[in-house]
């Protein structure tokens, strides 16, 4: 893992892609790169000056010019404060624009993925990937590469100024420099390895406070507090320990400098000193190379850690571009309107796996007409769920066609389509953000009085004007505030806002008690007469009007007929119903 992090550094078509998102900002990227040369340029002639003070002005007591050259000084130093600020604003300004950039093409890519990316994908790793990952990213340029060419050229610079000055006293200062590289290197691997170590602990920790608040409920329900306190103290303690040799390798890098820089300045000092004696070298020269040696060292302390930003920055960036390169979509060629859809369905031989040859839907066929309800009903893992994800294509299917209004639905247009279906799931989310938001969506076009008519459909209106704020009172995260069946009738108010030509009931009634039940069948009732439903469930006495009625056992449709007509012929259907009303069957 280490070398192939290394690698990444030198990984220029990477790199180049990377800085592709930087274009439109080249101005800015340009105007770097010029400071990066007049920092450079500027550097050593601070040092320089002061050598000229000393062997021209002060030795020859030339007050005025010392005034003057004073002055220069200052205002040189000025300049450099300025140049220096400019270049830091700069960078950051340019890395945080890259940032914001990308971070909107990777989100824009993710939402757009099939979604049987996310069954394989942790969510945790999604978010890191568009949150942490890309924030690293920002480091390679605030940080990372412009940066390290700033304090490289510092470096040729500063070494070229003392070498024309004096090559010997330059040899002689930068004898111990060997060392240093020694040091540095070894200081690279080591926080590389506490770096990826750390990112690790530090991934363990999130993921196990997130999963561990989100289930608290079950963490003090089952008195489990003592011993989710005893592994987060463990995976703590794991964080603890990798950033703690992060800080050793810094405490003990950076003392190795200074001790570097010591024994530097003594050899100059003592080598110097003689040829000061015998008028071979100049006062201000001595004093202008502790100067330089002090420049020298302050970009040779960073540089390593600064390599060290710019791998990680590396390792993040193949990460995001790995997400952004996912072909895992489905594909939106279709160019069929939907605004006409009468809502007439029709699966023909319809086989489905969600990996592989591991069908979960075998040869499904059935036809539902305009207006007819049809329901879906079998044991848990018969693929009831299944049917509607393929049916508004949340999954391509392998075999088989599926047309509304007798075209295939791969012919329209991905938001027409599942613009046209309306959909109630067992499994409610709600967003952070009022009730009014989570019904429409953030949708600027629906209006409060389309969303008052909806809840008042199917009475959800009153409670609402009861809550603080009515429409926009605050649901906390995934709607906690609210209890199951209140959450269910919010995203059923949600689901026919839009008007759908197909509704579908996933287990709409399962979490809703009596009276809540009573609501939306009562709604139900309304709306079906004007719109294809497909109503999966449970309970049984819930789909008995239905128009049809289909049983599915392991992906493959064993019956199919009305309420009557399945229970007259005494089958599966028959055999569920019975176990639900508990009535003694000859199983």
């Amino acid at each position: 893992m280490e070398n192939l992090t290394i690698k990444r550094i030198f990984d220029f078509s990477l790199l180049r892609r990377l800085f592709s998102f930087a274009v439109p900002y080249k101005r800015s990227f340009y105007l770097s790169m010029v400071l990066t040369i007049v920092l450079a340029v500027l550097s050593p002639l601070r040092p320089y000056l002061i050598q000229v003070t000393v062997d021209k002005y002060i030795a020859g007591r030339w007050m005025q010019m010392l005034v003057i050259i004073t002055l220069v000084q200052i205002g040189l130093l000025l300049i450099e404060t300025v140049v220096r600020f400019f270049f830091s604003y700069l960078t950051n300004w340019l890395g945080q624009s890259v940032v914001k950039d990308l971070r909107v093409t990777v989100y824009n890519k993710v939402v757009r993925l099939n979604l049987a990316f996310f069954d394989r994908t942790p969510i945790g790793t999604l978010t890191t990937r568009t949150i942490n990952d890309i924030e690293a990213i920002n480091d390679v340029f605030s940080e990372g590469i412009i940066s390290i060419v700033a304090d490289l050229l510092m470096i040729v610079a500063i070494l070229a100024v003392m070498f024309i000055e004096d090559w010997r006293l330059t040899l002689i200062s930068l004898s111990p420099f060997p060392i240093l590289i020694i040091a540095t290197w070894m200081f690279k691997e080591s926080v590389n390895k506490s770096f990826h170590r750390v990112r690790n602990a530090v991934a363990a920790l999130n993921a196990f406070v997130q999963e561990h608040i989100t289930g608290m409920v079950v963490v003090q329900a089952f008195s489990a507090e003592k011993r989710e306190y005893a592994r987060f103290k463990q995976i703590n303690k794991d964080h603890r320990n990798a950033n703690i040799d992060a800080i050793f390798a810094y405490s003990v890098f950076f003392p190795v400098v200074e001790i570097i820089l010591a024994i530097s300045l003594g050899l100059m000092v003592w080598w110097g000193a003689n040829k000061v004696l015998s008028y071979e070298v100049t006062q201000g020269v001595m004093i202008a190379f502790i100067m330089y040696l002090n420049l020298l060292f302050r970009p040779l302390r960073v540089l390593a850690d600064k390599f060290n930003t710019l791998q990680m920055g590396m390792v993040a960036s193949e990460r995001v571009f790995k997400v952004l390169d996912s072909d895992d979509h489905i594909p939106d060629n279709g160019k069929e309107k939907a605004a006409n859809m009468q809502g007439d369905i029709l699966f023909d031989h319809v086989s489905f796996a969600y990996t592989e040859d591991r069908y979960v839907l075998k040869d499904i066929s059935f036809h539902a007409k305009p207006g007819e309800t049809i329901a879906i009903v079998g044991h848990t893992g018969s693929g009831k769920t299944t049917i509607i994800s393929i049916l508004n294509r949340l999954y391509e299917i392998q075999q088989g066609q599926i047309k509304l209004d007798g075209i295939n639905i791969r012919d329209y247009a991905l938001a027409e389509l599942r613009s046209r279906i309306g959909v109630v799931l067992q499994d409610v989310f709600l967003f952070s953000g009022s009730i009014y938001e989570n019904i429409t969506l953030r949708n600027a076009a629906i209006s409060r009085e389309q969303v008052e008519q909806a809840a008042r459909l199917i009475g959800m209106h009153e409670f609402i004007m009861q809550l603080p704020g009515g429409y926009d009172y605050q649901v906390m995260e995934r709607g906690s505030t609210l209890s199951l069946g209140q959450r269910q009738l919010i995203s059923f108010v949600r689901a026919l806002l839009y008007n759908p030509a197909i509704l579908i009931l996933d287990e709409a009634t399962s979490s809703v008690d009596t009276e809540s039940e009573m609501l939306i069948q009562q709604a139900i009732d309304k709306l079906i007469a004007d719109r294809t439903s497909i109503v999966i469930a449970h309970r049984l006495s819930t789909i008995s009007k239905a128009s049809k009625i289909i049983v599915l056992d392991k992906g493959e449709i064993r019956e199919m007929g009305t309420h009557e007509e399945l229970l007259k012929q005494e089958g599966f259907y028959y055999k569920l119903h019975s176990m639900q009303f508990k009535k003694t069957v000859n199983m």
